[in-house]
């Protein structure tokens, strides 16, 4: 994720929308973000289209891009008028999504998420993992009630390339906001000594790496259930933007999205920043 500066010409935040009240905490924020740093705000939404039905449902077409259309409302009313929009015609939302990113050549996708109840993917909802885990660029998924964080980042690593690329966004991010950092390894009561040890180099590097940015950082390795222990670690230290990335150090390849990364999204009440190497 490129820092978003001042002037930021070259940075783009694409908020995705669909008309749901789910998407009201990405549209804050995003907005919110992309004044801050002086980006270019497009807020994505899209007509779910497909040609197959087209022939039984008279007027889907047009249907849906009315629909498409009117899910901006929101986004356009906490934006201004003057912002610009676009939409996107796919056979499945997280398709136009990450089209919509590519073309425009997107910096960040800021996505909602859906409430806290169900399972993890039924929490996060399906677009939104599958966006997660497919885009080229870092996404942010952030909660209905969320704000634009203003107090410190929680950056979850464990030495993974992911958490690497996790940890430059977040230093970027970091600075430009003028904010401390919180850097957080978990270890499980299997894990050997070596594996902690490695949890406790992952951390003192990346605290250091941080330091010479000129961020003020923190680094601790706490025993727990990952995904559970880094949600309690922001909340104890005050963070109120999680960083991490995609996958762990054991994560598939084939796996879209990792599952620690999906039940952090899935609980965190605060915008957690997923980003891929």
């Amino acid at each position: 994720m490129t820092a978003l500066s001042k002037n930021g010409t070259s940075s783009i935040v694409l908020v995705a929308v669909d008309g749901s009240d789910y998407s009201a905490g990405a549209i804050r924020v995003g907005v919110a973000l992309a004044k801050d740093s002086g980006a270019r705000l497009i807020g994505l939404s899209i007509a779910v289209y497909n040609p197959e039905y087209s022939t039984l449902v008279p007027n889907l077409h047009v249907e849906a891009g009315n629909r498409a259309r009117a899910a901006l409302n929101a986004f356009l009313a906490e934006a201004g008028a003057g912002a610009e929009t676009a939409t996107h015609e796919a056979g499945d939302p997280y398709q136009g999504i990450l089209e919509g990113a590519k073309e425009y050549n997107a910096d960040v996708i800021v996505i909602g998420r859906r409430g806290k109840r169900g399972l993890a993917r039924m929490m996060v909802g399906d677009a939104t993992a599958r966006v997660v885990g497919q885009a080229d660029c870092p996404v942010l998924v952030v909660p209905r009630a969320a704000r634009l964080w203003e107090k410190r980042i929680l950056l979850a690593t464990d030495g993974s390339p992911h958490s690497e690329a996790a940890a430059m966004a977040a230093g970027n991010l970091a600075k430009q906001f003028a904010l401390p950092v919180t850097v957080l390894s978990v270890v499980t009561s299997s894990h050997s000594p070596e594996r902690r040890q490695e949890a406790e180099q992952a951390v003192a590097a990346t605290v250091e790496r941080l330091k010479v940015m000129g961020i003020l950082a923190e680094g601790k390795v706490v025993e727990g259930c990952p995904d559970e222990a880094i949600v309690k670690a922001a909340e104890d230290v005050g963070a109120d933007l999680i960083a991490m990335g995609s996958h762990g150090r054991t994560g598939l390849g084939k796996v879209l999205l990792g599952s620690v990364a999906e039940r952090v999204i899935g609980s965190a009440d605060r915008p957690v920043l997923v980003v891929r190497s």
